[in-house]
């Protein structure tokens, strides 16, 4: 994993076979990113613009790559993306299993949501 630079891009139409496989044959999402290794998808997440913010659906990083800063580095390009949209929160309304990995990457608990703003 060192050395390697996840490559980071737009889901197209193009990439929805792929998805749906790296998802388990769940529907790809209607908009969101995809991170690759290698040529390999090791990530998706699942993005949609509200008026006041960019709302994260669903984070996935392949399970033999967790705990190797991908999820981070995802959630970085969500974060540019965000200014690019001129939306000052990201918004993630169910964590899971994941809540002590969106609080590590600055998210603050807020009611039912999970949120970061800056």
């Amino acid at each position: 994993m060192k050395g390697l630079r996840l490559y980071v891009r737009p889901i197209e139409t193009a990439d929805h076979p792929a998805v749906r496989d790296f998802l388990g044959d769940a529907p790809p999402p209607a908009w969101g990113l995809l991170g690759k290794l290698l040529g390999e998808i090791v990530a998706v997440v699942a993005l949609e613009v509200t008026g006041d913010a960019l709302r994260v659906g669903d984070l996935f990083v392949a399970r033999e790559l967790r705990r190797k800063r991908i999820g981070r580095a995802m959630m970085r390009e969500v974060e540019q993306l965000a200014a690019k949209l001129e939306r000052h929160r990201i918004v993630v309304d169910d964590a899971g299993d994941a809540q002590e990995f969106f609080r590590r990457v600055g998210f603050e608990h807020e009611g039912d949501q999970w949120v970061r703003t800056w």
